[in-house]
Order: C-alpha cells, then sequence, then structure tokens
C-alpha cells in the first residue's frame, strides 16, 4: 500500500507567484547570532522577479535587510481542517493549506525617490482593481515618513511550494475539499472578527 504524501510538492513558480500575489504578507525571517528575528511585512512581487518591500528603520530585523544577507521568507495562503463528513469516501480528518517558502539574499535600496515610487507602487497595487485610493507623490505625509523608512530588494534563490489539498482523494472529493476550503476561509473570518471586535 503506497502511503499518500504529506503535503503535494508544487515546485510550478506560476503557482507559487499567485500565492505571493494574492496573500503579500510575508513572514521574513533572518538569523543574528544564532537567534531568528522575524517581522510580518507585505511584499510586491515586481517584473523583474525581485521581492520588494518596507520597514520601519527602528525594526531590529532592518539592519539585517541589506548587504545580501540571507532571509527565509513564508507566504501563507488560505487553509482549513478537512472533516470526514465532506468526503463521499471514508476517510480520516485533516487540514489542507497552501504554503510557499522562500530561500533569498537581500539588499538595502538607499534612495529617497525610489522609496517613494515604491510605495507609490505597492499601494497601487494593494489598491487594485477599483484603485479607490491613489497615493500620489506629493502626499505631505509620505514625504513625513520617507526618513523613518527603509526600502530592500530581494532576490529568490530557492522557491519550495506546499499545497496540500487533498489531491490524492478521487476527483469528486478534490471536489468537495475545494468548496469545503472556501466555505470554512469565509466563514472562520468573519466569525473571528466578531469575536476580536466585540
Amino acid at each position: 500500500m503506497k502511503y499518500p504524501p504529506k503535503y503535494h510538492q508544487d515546485n510550478n513558480i506560476n503557482h507559487m507567484i499567485e500565492v505571493i500575489k494574492t496573500y503579500p504578507l510575508a513572514t521574513v525571517i533572518s538569523v543574528k547570532d544564532n537567534q531568528p528575528l522575524i517581522t510580518h511585512l507585505p511584499l510586491i512581487y515586481n517584473d523583474e522577479g525581485k521581492l520588494i518591500g518596507h520597514i520601519d528603520k527602528f525594526n531590529p530585523q532592518a539592519e539585517l535587510l541589506k548587504d545580501d544577507n540571507e532571509v527565509t521568507i513564508i507566504f501563507s495562503g488560505p487553509q482549513c481542517y478537512i472533516s470526514p463528513s465532506i468526503y463521499t469516501t471514508s476517510q480520516l480528518p485533516t487540514w489542507n493549506y497552501i504554503i510557499v517558502h522562500l530561500k533569498a539574499t537581500v539588499k538595502a535600496i538607499e534612495s529617497k525617490e525610489s522609496l517613494k515610487a515604491s510605495l507609490i507602487d505597492m499601494t497601487a497595487f494593494l489598491e487594485a482593481p477599483e484603485h479607490k485610493y491613489v497615493l500620489e507623490p506629493n502626499n505631505r505625509s509620505m514625504k513625513g515618513y520617507l526618513d523613518f523608512i527603509k526600502m530592500f530588494e530581494i532576490t529568490i534563490t530557492d522557491w519550495e511550494g506546499k499545497f496540500k489539498l487533498s489531491q490524492d482523494k478521487k476527483p469528486r472529493d478534490v471536489e468537495n475539499a475545494k468548496a469545503e476550503l472556501i466555505r470554512a476561509n469565509q466563514e472562520s473570518i468573519e466569525q473571528f472578527l466578531e469575536k476580536v471586535f466585540k
């Protein structure tokens, strides 16, 4: 009997790029003196295949996001518990998820003009497709913050996609798992926010 894989290794870079673009909030991990420094930041995948980000200059990790230092980055897509009750065949409980792990090197971008243009580009990307807000180049608030933000560029050296989506099941059960992932994520967000914002 062949034991099913714990997760489906998906090395299709286009699939992983889609995760990055849809779920841009990344976990950025650096190591200093054998201690991990972890920050959660939105990163934008640009036309050159690089990731662009910004960090508060007072964040302890900021000093490590330069000089081609190594970083590990995690992007998390949708995830949820999968009950055996959704399947047409007998199964055990499981957890489905989509995760992208990257290894990379990072360098600082010191130009204030590049930083300003990058903030405008990132805002435009995150406002898509409706663009209800446009960050203008002459925005006075942004100008005041430029001295407190560090920009960095990440070059990806290794990609690893983990797409655990019940791929080892029958086609009908795969579709049921997909529907459950959609339903559970929509419902859990609503329930969670109702509790948090009471």
